[in-house]
């Protein structure tokens, strides 16, 4: 185990640049634990464990029980049994531990043999807002990553109460910012955990996330398209039985630009944008490569540059392109169309739903949160304070 007072080890965005980190230089396997609700786990949770996973070897995630997160947070969005399974669909995950206890004891690191915890640079309270880390801290088994800047469960919702096509590309306009008003700020001024922040996407974002592999000799090219909104349980289960489809598998999914999604899809779609949708799919392990701005129809130029060999859509309705033609026309005369059938019939209308069913919930719910954190900053405000007339009271003698 890392003892207290080894040398903390620091990360950047892209992971670690200590030599306890270093593959070349390390022998042991490290082990690392993180641990998280991931409710309507999105890019940013993505981000947290890709970070976590470039400071070892194995990463271990704890996915806390619905009675847990009611008792701390308020009810979550999605059953436990749908977020043990989207955190599983990560791919830098290693193992999950379902029920993980919600807070972080040196106890659970030594049950599950993991040498420290890994959390975001954003707090983490009790229901009595006390740090749920502070064991770990104190015994000097703690590591830091950075929280993923423009994106927050707590904006998703906000997203999606609102019914206006733009909230992707203008996060000025009044509703919005009324809305976050009610949504993420309390009447005793804001967070800036839980506040909103629009996300700025970077090609180094691109490529840390991406496989970075082409397909191998033998490979199965496996072309699907769609918007992939919210990306969620209903589109992680369809991912799964198109992986199954061949024995070696290289899956490509096409991403529709917002407009195009926005055409077929109409409302307030998409909820995330191209960008943020980009992430969300390399994220999962059963995706090998994203189309960013995929042709509605999937047509022979597509399909002959990419060596395709078969092609999947799901139970979902398709709809026809501008011309009224089916996208899919090429793929079936070609004898390579494949409807697949996941078992799953959840949309992201679904999830929109009970969103909205639970709306005055989560307002409340959020608003605790952002009171919880102010009063901790003020805390760790006063504290430093004190701290600072402490030295100065110590240096003046």
């Amino acid at each position: 185990m890392i003892k207290n007072g080894h040398h903390a080890a620091e990360q950047d965005e892209a992971g670690c640049d200590n030599p306890v980190c270093s593959p070349v230089k390390r022998k042991r396997v490290v082990r690392l634990w993180c641990d998280g609700c991931y409710d309507m786990v999105h890019y940013g949770h993505s981000n947290q464990l890709r970070q976590a996973k470039a400071m070892g070897d194995y990463l271990i995630a704890g996915v806390h029980t619905d009675e847990e997160i009611s008792k701390h947070k308020g009810p979550p969005v999605f059953t436990q049994e749908e977020r043990y399974k989207m955190v599983r669909a990560i791919k830098w995950v290693d193992e999950i531990v379902e029920g993980a206890p919600y807070v972080t004891a040196l106890e659970t690191l030594d049950k599950y043999n993991c040498d420290f915890c890994v959390h975001g640079d954003d707090i983490t309270l009790t229901v009595d807002g006390k740090d749920t880390y502070e064991e770990v801290k104190r015994a000097g088994r703690y590591r830091e990553c950075k929280r993923t800047l423009g994106v927050s469960t707590t904006d998703l919702v906000g997203r999606m109460l609102l019914m206006t096509k733009t909230h992707h590309s203008n996060m000025n306009n009044p509703d919005y910012q009324q809305h976050t008003d009610n949504f993420g700020k309390g009447p005793k001024g804001h967070s800036p955990w839980t506040g909103v922040s629009q996300f700025l996407q970077t090609s180094q974002k691109i490529i840390q996330f991406a496989s970075g592999k082409e397909p191998q000799p033998g490979d199965t090219i496996i072309y699907v398209a769609g918007a992939f909104d919210l990306f969620h349980i209903g589109h992680v289960d369809f991912l799964e039985m198109v992986y199954k489809q061949a024995e070696k598998p290289y899956v490509i999914v096409g991403l529709h630009f917002d407009q195009e999604v926005n055409r077929y899809k109409g409302k307030n779609y998409p909820i995330m944008n191209i960008h943020e949708r980009t992430l969300s799919v390399l994220a999962c392990r059963y995706v090998s490569e994203v189309v960013i701005g995929a042709p509605y129809t999937v047509g022979k130029d597509l399909l002959d540059h990419f060596k395709v060999d078969l092609v999947c859509h799901g139970k979902t309705e398709v709809f026809p392109d501008k011309d009224e033609s089916d996208p899919y026309a090429e793929p079936k005369k070609r004898g390579i169309f494949k409807t697949i059938d996941s078992g799953n019939n959840l949309t992201t209308d679904d999830i929109v739903q009970r969103i909205i069913e639970n709306r005055l919930q989560f307002e409340a719910r959020n608003q605790k949160k952002e009171a919880k954190e102010i009063a901790v900053i003020e805390a760790m405000k006063k504290r430093e304070q004190e701290q600072k007339k402490e030295a100065a009271a110590q240096s003046a003698h």
